[in-house]
């Protein structure tokens, strides 16, 4: 039997869409969720399925930076080629995305029986979501935002790729919020510093659900849940970041900071009068 129904994947599914690309943590927000419809969090089916609908959300990502996307990969193959290509900051750019992702792929593999484990708790979640809150608004504050896009460098993408480690070990934390207080950090601007999260997150995401999709399968996930669940995440995710880079354009993350101590408080305090387990 499928640990999860049609019903409780369709809402699973928007969740992710709207939290995944927000430095909200959509782990921590599926987490909540699952444990107020008594879904068992640190169940492997359960594990499996929010991995595998995470593609839903990237697949959103890959179609919105299509372009973006095609015009990186083209001068990576042109640059194997061609030495002159080399120069291009595409091409480079293309490396750094697989240079920054290779340590959460290995921190990912030799902590997974943490992360499917003990980290996988609610209290873990809580205290995450407020500690990277404080981490956002100090970042937002450091950052002089001064640097666009083009001025990245192979130093920035592989601070930010590392600070995905945190969110893996940590879920509340938020993959997002964590890239993008790096990139932050860094003196990014805002728009910048999200695109990097974006791109960043694009092949570390989707290889954890294509990783997770045998397990969450052969542990008893049925398949109708699952495409469901990640169809729904597709569209939601699509709006997202439609809305998150016009909002990061005019405003600071001082909104998602209030939103996620708001959020941890209540969950401790839900954690706290036994509501959630």
């Amino acid at each position: 039997m499928s640990a999860i129904s049609i019903g409780q994947a369709v809402v699973l599914g928007a969740i992710e869409g709207v939290t995944e690309f927000l430095p909200i943590s959509s782990t921590g927000h599926l987490k909540i969720a699952e444990g107020l419809m008594g879904i068992q969090v640190d169940d492997r089916t359960v594990v499996g399925f929010s991995a595998v609908i995470q593609v839903g959300a990237i697949a959103a990502a890959l179609v919105y930076f299509g372009k973006d996307i095609v015009r990186i990969v083209g001068a990576w193959f042109r640059g194997l080629r061609d030495r002159e290509e080399r120069y291009h900051h595409d091409y480079k750019f293309a490396w750094w995305v697989i240079f920054a992702t290779l340590p959460i792929v290995v921190v990912g593999l030799a902590a997974k029986p943490l992360i499917e484990g003990p980290l996988a708790s609610l209290w873990v979640v809580a205290g995450s979501l407020i500690v990277g809150s404080g981490v956002m608004w100090a970042a937002d504050q450091m950052g002089r935002h001064k640097r666009g896009e083009d001025d990245t460098s192979l130093k920035d993408a592989m601070w930010v790729g590392c600070s995905q480690i945190l969110a893996l070990l940590f879920p509340g934390f938020s993959r997002s919020g964590a890239t993008m207080s790096t990139a932050l950090i860094l003196d990014l601007e805002r728009v910048a510093a999200t695109r990097l999260s974006f791109f960043l997150g694009i092949p570390a995401l989707t290889g954890a659900g294509i990783y997770e999709l045998k397990d969450a399968v052969g542990s008893g996930a049925a398949i109708a849940p699952l495409a469901i669940g990640t169809v729904v995440s597709f569209l939601v995710a699509y709006g997202s970041i439609a809305w998150l880079l016009k909002f990061v354009a005019k405003h600071s993350f001082n909104s998602f900071v209030l939103y996620r101590i708001v959020v941890g408080a209540l969950l401790f305090g839900l954690l706290g009068m036994g509501v959630l387990h």
